[in-house]
């Protein structure tokens, strides 16, 4: 079995903790005073590569889920949590119709947690974010 890993740097492990507890709905498996690990069997990965955007590089993580109920409930912990999350609803991105949240995490980086509901034709548009939303991910950010 493979798993996909990623290791975020964090200036606040406690904040850091509590947002990550939300949005994946577990505690730490690990937890010690400088780290944090979930090993987790659900969510498996989803990876996406384009050549739209600016410059190269990660652009933004994410968790796709099967239903719009999974996609809420995960929405639900991180507003509980006190995150600022901005909905799409029947966007079409990277090919796909899907109804979406973003959300930052304590270093800024930018999460979109989305169901997919439908195939589309087309890329889709880049996304147009108002720089005065409390939660703005990459301009370039889509999939």
């Amino acid at each position: 079995m493979k798993k996909l890993h990623i290791h975020v740097k964090t200036k606040d492990l406690t904040q850091s903790v509590a947002f990550y507890s939300a949005m994946l709905g577990q505690e730490p498996t690990r937890l010690e005073a400088d780290y944090a690990k979930w090993l987790l069997d659900d969510p498996a990965a989803n990876i996406s590569i384009s050549t739209h955007g600016g410059t190269p590089g990660v652009d933004h993580v994410g968790i796709s889920v099967d239903s719009q109920d999974a996609l809420e409930e995960i929405a639900g912990r991180l507003r509980d949590a006190g995150s600022s999350l901005m909905q799409e609803e029947a966007t079409t991105c990277c090919y796909a119709q899907s109804n979406k949240y973003w959300v930052r995490d304590p270093q800024e980086a930018s999460w979109e947690l989305f169901q997919t509901f439908g195939d589309s034709e087309a890329y889709g548009a880049e996304p147009e974010r108002p720089v005065a939303q409390p939660v703005k991910p990459s301009a370039t950010a889509c999939c």
